[in-house]
């Protein structure tokens, strides 16, 4: 039993503890291959490709084949099924029945057939065949009918229509592929951030961490002092609580490390437990206004949006064109299945012509709305180029700031812990009270904390300017 649960403790340890140590590029092949969200974005590609291959194959035509089996003591019925058999006789056309009158015409004749042609040419008895019922004719016997047939029919001519529609799908497919990789970014750009928020905060603990040795190193001074009648009691209590505030805030970054490893693995659906931290100093990518339209996954899709409004408007010059499609049939029929199916085999091959005429004008003002959708779209296209290029420059001009920003801020830290320590060797040597020491202690706290949102905010519009700009799906 013992062995048992040793080997469970082996495989579930690991898997507790997750993936450790993870590089971002490992991360980003991982988020590749496990994110559900990119999953279903590619899903969603592929049925776009189904949906240009159902329309290619369009063109191809179709063919089928119908087997019937039937049964029927319908007079014109039984007849068709005899005819289509190649099975009819004079029998079924009701000529027994007329031979009958003829032969008792014979007979009345006595043999002269000068008698017999008197006897037929009486208007009477002229009628009288004409009038007769076939029996044969009017009241057959059922019969079974088995009929197989292979039919093929091609669009021959469509005034481009298909050729259109084929284009469009064809567009959409790659509007689907725009999407699936604008998602894909959006990703990227959630990893490389919660990466980056790890590290920071990651720098923050060790910071406090810090902190928390000084202060605890200066409250042991302080009891020895206060053992000496240097210090008082509340010293020791400024000092104490000012450790317990330490603390919770050390509490409170870890807190926000546990949920941003959690929010990480769930964007690579695998368990993530420490990650290899990656360097603070994010340098933004350098870009020009060709780059953006070259690069924009929204210029392109828009640009993609416009080729399809022209090809819509050719399926709408299609109507003012004539259709031709081709068709052909073989098959055979019999009352029993697949019975002499060569002897009695048929075929049937034609041409289909058909063009609209008049339609009320309907079809004038599709092509109409066609073209002013296109006209539309165009001009959509210029105000995405021009949108997309002014939140560059501002997310630019952002990002300049904040790097003239973290450089104030990282001076002001640098100056705080100086005059931190300073302030520290004042107290010792008795020339500072607690509360001036702790007072600049909280400014370092502050300055640092102020120098790592600088630095958050310049790591996150870096990547939105990747993300725009079609890196991350590039890479």
């Amino acid at each position: 039993m013992w062995r048992i649960l040793l080997a469970a403790a082996v495989f579930w340890i690991p898997a507790a503890a997750g993936l450790k140590n993870l590089s971002l590029s490992h991360a980003l092949k991982i988020l590749d291959e496990k994110n559900i969200e990119i999953k279903v974005a590619k899903y969603d590609e592929t049925m776009k490709r189904y949906d240009e291959l159902a329309v290619k194959g369009m063109n191809w035509g179709s063919a089928t084949v119908t087997l019937q089996a039937l049964r029927s003591n319908d007079a014109g019925n039984v007849f068709g099924f005899k005819l289509q058999s190649r099975e009819a006789t004079f029998r079924d056309f009701g000529f027994s029945d007329f031979l009958g009158g003829v032969g008792q015409a014979l007979a009345m004749s006595g043999g002269s057939f000068e008698t017999f042609g008197m006897i037929m040419s009486d208007p009477a008895m002229s009628q009288a065949l004409l009038d007769l019922a076939p029996d044969d004719l009017n009241y057959p016997k059922p019969r079974n009918h088995f009929v197989t047939k292979l039919t093929y029919q091609v669009p021959v001519y469509t005034g481009r229509k298909l050729t259109e529609y084929q284009k469009i799908t064809h567009k959409l497919y790659e509007m689907s592929k725009y999407d699936t990789r604008k998602l894909r970014n959006e990703k990227i750009y959630e990893v490389k951030k919660t990466y980056y928020d790890i590290a920071l905060v990651q720098q923050y603990i060790s910071n406090l961490l810090k902190i928390r040795k000084n202060m605890q190193k200066l409250k042991r001074t302080i009891l020895e002092m206060k053992k000496e009648g240097y210090t008082k009691k509340t010293d020791v209590l400024e000092i104490e609580a000012r450790v317990a505030k330490v603390d919770s805030m050390l509490n409170q970054a870890r807190l926000n490390k546990e949920l941003a490893y959690q929010f990480l693995s769930f964007l690579l659906d695998t368990e993530v437990s420490s990650i290899r931290t990656p360097s603070l100093t994010v340098k933004a990518p350098r870009v020009t206004r060709k780059d953006v339209e070259r690069m924009s996954l929204d210029i392109l899709k828009a640009k993609k949006g416009l080729e399809i409004t022209r090809h819509a408007i050719g399926v709408q010059k299609a109507n003012f064109l004539p259709t031709v499609g081709a068709f052909g049939e073989y098959g055979s029929a019999d009352n029993h299945l697949w019975n002499d199916f060569a002897k009695k085999d048929f075929y049937t091959i034609g041409v289909q012509v058909q063009m609209n005429i008049f339609n009320g004008g309907s079809d004038k003002a599709k092509l109409e709305r066609a073209r002013v959708e296109h006209m539309k779209v165009a001009r959509q296209v210029e105000l995405a180029k021009k949108g997309i290029w002014l939140q560059v420059k501002k997310i630019l001009t952002e990002i300049k700031s904040l790097e003239f920003d973290m450089n104030s801020e990282r001076k002001q830290l640098g100056l705080a812990r100086e005059v931190y320590r300073t302030y520290e060797a004042k107290y010792k040597e008795g020339l500072a009270s607690i509360t001036d020491l702790l007072i600049k202690q909280s400014i370092e706290l502050e300055a640092l904390l102020r120098y790592l949102q600088v630095a958050n905010r310049h790591s996150e519009k870096v990547f939105e300017l990747e993300k725009i700009l079609d890196l991350g799906g590039r890479s």
